[in-house]
């Protein structure tokens, strides 16, 4: 899809470049050049129809002094016509200004909008195949421990036919997939929290298949999500932010379970429009809500255990992910870090 095609892409022209025809003599002007004509009138009518013929001689400043008298009056009509034909071009063109404006501001929300609705297809899909995937993977592991259940393995039936098994109990079926697993790299962790950068990112598809393998951390980056999807719609994005970076400490802090006035650092975004946004579709939609809910419920059961393990730089950087972002947004709305 090239830009051209895209109608957002092109801004509205009718308000900018083609300005309204102002008028060279209007209404305002009719008027003054009426009230103009009128004056003099009465000036001639006072002047000429009611001068006497006897009148005595008058001298150059008395002659003077008429002229101003009768000049004066049409000069300041002139000046209020031109005063007022002033503050209707302003008016015009603050008017033109103004839907000037609302057409910028309606043709970025249409292309983001558009851009959002080409790009998320493809990450969700992505993201669908690889939840399919992990979904295949745990069936068939879980078919492999009920399968053996039955099967006796050579050596351990002959031990068991020779004499009795001290150490049975270490044997014990029915044991979680997940428990079987290697844990999940703080790296890949971090990765996979900060979500593929593109569609053409291998490294993080990689990272966030092997993450979504693993699942506390797949319930994470699946809530996290969730309110990154519903974000989206109002135009809320988490590369759009710029938060305040808290230092590591703080983090661990509040993973061990400190709130109040000495985690509030974790509260770093300074996004007016966001907060705003975020808040009032947080009191407005439920189902945002409970998603905004469980995402933090999530994040901090979460950061608890990572921050068992982590380095100082580990948390620095999961601080810098998109999940962080959004859980910094969303817990200074809810009131997580008052």
């Amino acid at each position: 899809m090239t830009r051209s095609s895209s109608p957002a892409a092109t801004p509205p022209t009718s308000a900018l470049d083609t300005p309204p025809e102002c008028p060279v003599f209007g209404l305002i002007e009719a008027a003054a050049l009426g009230l103009s004509a009128m004056w003099f009138l009465a000036v001639v009518a006072i002047f000429v129809l009611g001068g006497t013929p006897d009148a005595p001689a008058v001298g150059w400043p008395d002659i003077l002094l008429r002229i101003v008298a009768v000049i004066l009056p049409v000069l300041l009509i002139w000046v209020g016509a031109i005063a007022l034909r002033s503050a209707q071009v302003m008016r015009d063109e603050s008017q033109r200004l103004h839907a000037a404006i609302d057409g910028m501001r309606n043709a970025y929300i249409a292309h983001a909008q558009q851009a959002a609705s080409v790009a998320e297809p493809s990450v969700t899909r992505k993201l669908d195949e690889i939840a399919a995937a992990t979904r295949k993977t745990e069936t068939a592991l879980a078919t492999f421990h009920t399968s053996r259940r039955d099967r006796p393995m050579p050596g351990i039936a002959t031990a068991a036919a020779g004499g009795e098994v001290t150490d049975q109990g270490l044997l014990a079926l029915g044991t979680p997939a997940e428990d079987l697993a290697a844990p999940l790299p703080s790296g890949q962790l971090i990765r996979a929290l900060n979500f593929p950068e593109t569609a053409e990112d291998e490294e993080g598809f990689a990272a966030l298949r092997l993450a979504l393998q693993d699942r506390k951390a797949a319930q994470v980056i699946q809530a996290a999500q969730d309110v990154l999807t519903l974000l989206s719609q109002d135009g809320i994005y988490m590369d759009d932010l710029r938060p305040d970076m808290a230092r590591p400490e703080i983090w661990r802090q509040f993973a061990q379970g400190t709130r109040g006035r000495a985690v509030a650092a974790l509260g770093g975004i300074r996004d007016r429009s966001s907060l705003a946004l975020t808040s009032a579709r947080m009191k407005q939609d439920p189902i945002f809500r409970d998603a905004a809910h469980h995402f933090l419920r999530r994040f901090d059961q979460m950061l608890a255990e990572f921050e068992e393990e982590a380095s100082d730089t580990d948390i620095s950087s999961l601080g810098e992910t998109r999940t962080a972002r959004a859980f910094m947004l969303l817990g200074r709305v809810a009131g997580t870090f008052d």
